[in-house]
Formats: structure tokens, sequence, C-alpha cells
């Protein structure tokens, strides 16, 4: 890991992940997490005040990065709910827990950059109990051609600085391709936010 992906990567997706617009649509989700809860990609911890703990029974919080896990620690000492998290350092492609032992699964502004989405997803399907779902808000390739043609130009600039951020995958295809149906999903352009990084699709996934 280099000098930008240990010290300067970090900082700048928190800072860029806990703008108003991306804080108005992880709450818009997360409160409906209930049960055994796995967050995948739990960064700095930016979602942890929005979790009803009425509702959460248990949360394991996976992340594959060393750094976003010491601020995602402190997060939640500063929350009071330490304690409360099991912390799994590692990748979304190979999850440390038993088949059919979550209830919910929480995506937010982080299939963007798994490097294997697709096995991501599957171990997803796997941990998964039965009638288990996933709450995701994501952002990805635009409708709008004119806004997608400029994804792609971008995109292979933007992925080294932004750790690893794709800009044009679809987020619905991903799902929908991973034999998940989608309920409820909605879609819209973020406020105060470049078309290119903007627009977002929201709601919940179920098994197939």
């Amino acid at each position: 890991m280099n000098p930008w992906e240990r010290y300067v990567v970090p900082n700048l997706v928190s800072c860029a992940c806990a703008s108003k617009p991306m804080m108005k649509q992880r709450e818009k989700v997360i409160p409906h997490a209930e049960g055994k809860v796995l967050e995948i990609g739990c960064g700095s911890g930016t979602n942890f005040s929005y979790y009803d703990p009425d509702k959460v029974e248990h949360l394991y919080a996976l992340e594959p990065s060393e750094g976003m896990l010491k601020k995602a620690r402190r997060t939640a000492g500063a929350l009071g709910i330490g304690n409360n998290i099991e912390f799994l350092e590692t990748g979304a492609e190979a999850v440390p827990l038993e088949d059919h032992s979550i209830d919910t699964v929480i995506y937010t502004f982080v299939l963007c950059t798994i490097p294997d989405w697709k096995a991501a997803l599957t171990e997803t399907r796997r941990v998964l109990k039965p009638g288990g779902k996933i709450l995701f808000s994501e952002h990805g390739l635009a409708p709008d051609e004119n806004i997608a043609k400029w994804q792609r130009r971008v995109e292979p600039v933007w992925k080294p600085l932004a750790g690893g951020c794709h800009l044009t995958r679809d987020t619905r295809k991903m799902l929908e391709e991973a034999g998940f149906a989608l309920q409820d999903a909605k879609t819209m352009y973020l406020p105060s936010t470049p078309k290119i990084a903007g627009f977002v699709s929201w709601g919940t996934a179920v098994p197939a």
C-alpha cells in the first residue's frame, strides 16, 4: 500500500462520504436495519449513529482498510457503542460468518469500490437468513448519456485518486445479476454534487 492509499485516501473518502447529501441518503435506509446486521465497508463509521438500537441485535462492521477501521473504532467509542460492534478486518469477498446467520446486510456507497463485487454479493446471499434483506444506497452509472459519457472518460483518473471508486457501475444491474430482486428502489441526482458522482439509487433487495 502506497502512502497515498494509507494516509490520504481514508481522510479523503471519509470527508466525501460524509457530505450532507450523502448523509441524507444514509438516513433513508440505515434505521430500517434489524436483527443481526452486517455492514459491508463500514469505512470510518459514518452509518453508526443511524442504527436503531431497539431493532439491531448485533452489528458486524466489515472493513478491509486498517486506516478506516481505526477511524470507525474511534467513531464507535465516541458514540458509546464500541462494545456493541464486532469489527471484521477483511474484504467483502470472503465474509467470516456462518451461512444464513444475518438478517440485514448494509451497502452504502461501497459497491463502487469492491474489487470483486460479484463475489461480495455471492457472499451476501450466503450469509443472509431466509427472509433476510439488503438495504442499499449507492451511486453509479447515470441514465443520461451525456453524463455517462463523462463518467467513462473520468473514471480511469478518478479510481486511483478515490480509493478504487468506479463511476460507471450499475447498481440495479449488479444486484439483479447476483440474484436479488429490488423492492421500492428509487433514484435521483444528489443536490450540490457533481453529476458524474451524484446519481444514486436506494432501497431494499431480497434474494429472488
